[in-house]
């Protein structure tokens, strides 16, 4: 059975596919990866847990009836104990059949809650990881912004101010599928920011030009000016 078609499933089947997996001699590792998704993991432990249950349950009753059933043979005496004795064989091995099957099942429990403790733990350092790295966003559009004020003022930059908009070239953030080091400055330019051209008379235009050119990394005054910050993946077909 292919791992999309899970989510098709009856409870019934759900749970049948599940016991089918839970040792792992016999997993398809395709389906028992389907059946730890952090989707569906929650419904593969409720359904080897409702198993484990029944097992436990049956288990109780059976011993309860052999118990039963030891007393009844042994006020029959003699021929009694016979049967007792005879059919012993076929109890034992059923009992401990179905408790190795039990415990089986207790250990793919066991396995389910320490693989949903990883889901867990990954979901919360991509939280992390996504809240970090909109704080940097943030912070990268404040620095491109006092850049931004400096070439559309022709403002004196001090050496600090250098020093600060030269982050923005040095600090970098995996982007793409290959997670490549990406520079603040590019991911201003391509993913972060939609920028306003920079209008006004040539000459501002020319001030505008010098006073970039003496900044670290800076842009051409036709592409100078304040930048708007959009959500990542808004209307560029990039993914940051």
């Amino acid at each position: 059975m292919d791992a999309p078609d899970i989510s098709t499933l009856e409870d019934r089947d759900y749970e049948q596919l599940a016991v089918a997996n839970a040792h792992p001699k016999h997993r398809n590792a395709e389906i028992w990866a389907a059946l730890t998704s952090p989707d569906r993991i929650d419904r593969t432990r409720t359904a080897l847990a409702n198993v484990h249950q029944r097992t436990a349950a049956t288990l109780r009753r059976r011993k309860t009836e052999r118990d039963a059933f030891q007393q009844a043979c042994h006020d029959r005496g003699d021929e009694g104990k016979k049967e007792w004795f005879a059919t012993r064989p076929d109890y034992e091995r059923w009992r401990r059949g179905t408790a190795g099957f039990h415990q089986m099942i207790q250990q793919a429990i066991s396995e389910l809650g320490k693989t949903q403790k990883q889901h867990n733990h990954a979901a919360h350092t991509r939280q992390g990881t996504q809240a970090a790295r909109e704080s940097l966003r943030k912070l990268s559009i404040a620095v491109h912004r006092h850049q931004a004020m400096h070439a559309k003022t022709g403002t004196i930059a001090a050496q600090e101010d250098y020093e600060l908009w030269q982050l923005l070239d040095q600090l970098t953030v995996p982007c793409g599928p290959g997670q490549e080091p990406t520079t603040l400055r590019t991911m201003l330019d391509f993913y972060w920011t939609d920028v306003d051209v920079l209008t006004g008379t040539d000459a501002g235009r020319a001030e505008a030009e010098r006073t970039m050119r003496q900044a670290p990394a800076g842009r051409a005054a036709a592409y100078t000016g304040m930048p708007r910050a959009r959500h990542v993946g808004g209307g560029k077909g990039l993914t940051g």
